[in-house]
């Protein structure tokens, strides 16, 4: 049986552990797919790995176990069923097996505070790319699986402290100087150098910037990213098309979001924060043509766990320029969200990957608040390009079988 590896970066976190179980227990029958784009009637054509056949490794920089993180979240929080664990308790014990101890160097000082020593080592970059590459090659070879999808599910790192690389030859550079990358860099390269499909999940742009896909399109690998539109922004993306296609001049959009758990906790850090923000804030100049006053506001809640909520207030003006305004509330739970999704882009970048498709593919922009190699923020729009990508991945599917 063909199996699929997926490697997470970040492995025991809130969102990798929610990932590793929901996955499972959908795989064994146990959880419906709602949440799951790949699992539409588009995507039913297109051959995507089976959902049973997934096994789980991974990088974190913390010590702990991917179990005792589904406990605490099943009792604090309930979006993992707590009668379930027992049954997935030895897949969530296998997955913790394959985890390995990334690094922190470069990461940034909020990340750097949690992180066990041993992974803020003063390694060369190519030392730490090469220990990651062994990681990866391992884990294929040990579980014998087909293919594997590298995701990075860690919490944000701050802008690089230079010019990040445009192409491969700068970026060759930043990794001789460590100036312009971050710990992120390093596990990007180290999955595209391998072959492997990359997807960069987080607002960290130093994840993947142009010089990694640079990189991705001379190893003939496909990558995607950044950051995963699953709350605030994916409402702002598909409202704001509301006032540009209905002519409404948009003054004002405010925006407030508070969340906890360890997200919360390093974005409370406004070096670390700056990366978020900039994520968020860049949607609506896009979709409305110029830029209103705008404002994102990020605060931690220790108390809230993996639940946030986001208050936006937008002021607009109408005909005679008279002016009216509207609220909404978006409350969630970020794990839950943001799971279906990661799931989703790792089988549709398996298949493509196996397609031959190769650099940044700009029609998952869908699913990001800044997509690679696309310049397009409007939901409805980016929609349409998914559901054609899915199109034409389903007759290339067809083609090979004949």
């Amino acid at each position: 049986m063909a199996r699929t590896g997926i490697w997470i970066i970040g492995a025991r976190g809130g969102l990798a552990t929610t990932l590793i179980a929901g996955t499972h227990l959908v795989g064994m029958g146990k959880a419906p797919t709602t949440g799951l784009v790949t699992e539409s009637s588009s995507w039913s054509k297109v051959s995507l790995f089976a959902i049973s056949d997934v096994v789980f490794g991974g990088h974190d920089v913390r010590t702990g176990s991917v179990h005792e993180s589904a406990l605490e979240i099943s009792r604090t929080n309930h979006s993992i069923p707590l009668e379930l664990l027992p049954q997935i308790a030895p897949l969530l014990d296998a997955a913790d097996a394959n985890i390995r101890l990334g690094t922190a160097y470069c990461g940034g000082p909020a990340i750097e505070s949690f992180a066990v020593p041993a992974t803020r080592r003063n390694e060369t970059s190519r030392t730490a790319i090469a220990r990651l590459r062994s990681d990866l090659r391992e884990f294929k070879e040990r579980e014998r699986l087909s293919r594997v999808v590298v995701v990075n599910l860690a919490s944000t790192e701050p802008p690089p402290d230079a010019d990040v690389p445009t192409d491969r030859s700068s970026l060759e550079k930043c990794l001789r100087t460590r100036k312009g990358i971050r710990a992120s860099t390093l596990y990007a390269v180290a999955a595209i150098e391998e072959g492997m499909p990359y997807v960069n999940f987080t607002p960290s742009t130093a994840a993947l910037n142009s010089g990694l896909i640079a990189l991705a399109l001379h190893h003939g690998v496909p990558v995607a990213g950044s950051d995963g539109k699953t709350g605030e922004t994916l409402v702002k993306s598909a409202l704001a098309p509301m006032f540009a296609h209905r002519a409404l001049s948009v003054l004002s959009w405010q925006g407030y979001n508070i969340l906890g758990d360890r997200d919360g906790q390093v974005l409370a850090d406004p070096r670390h924060k700056a990366s978020k923000v900039k994520s968020k804030d860049a949607v609506l100049k896009s979709i409305l043509g110029y830029a209103p006053h705008t404002h994102v506001g990020i605060d931690y809640v220790p108390s809230l766990g993996d639940m946030k909520t986001a208050w936006d207030f937008i002021h607009f003006s109408g005909f005679l320029g008279h002016r009216m305004s509207m609220q909404f509330v978006w409350q969630g739970c970020d794990a839950i969200l943001a799971a279906p999704l990661v799931l989703d882009l790792c089988r549709i970048v398996a298949r493509a990957a196996d397609m031959g498709v190769a650099g940044a593919i700009g029609d998952l922009g869908f699913f990001f608040k800044s997509p690679a190699g696309e310049s397009e923020h409007d939901l409805h729009v980016q929609w349409q390009r998914l559901d054609a990508l899915a199109a034409r991945l389903s007759k290339q599917v067809a083609k090979r079988r004949k």
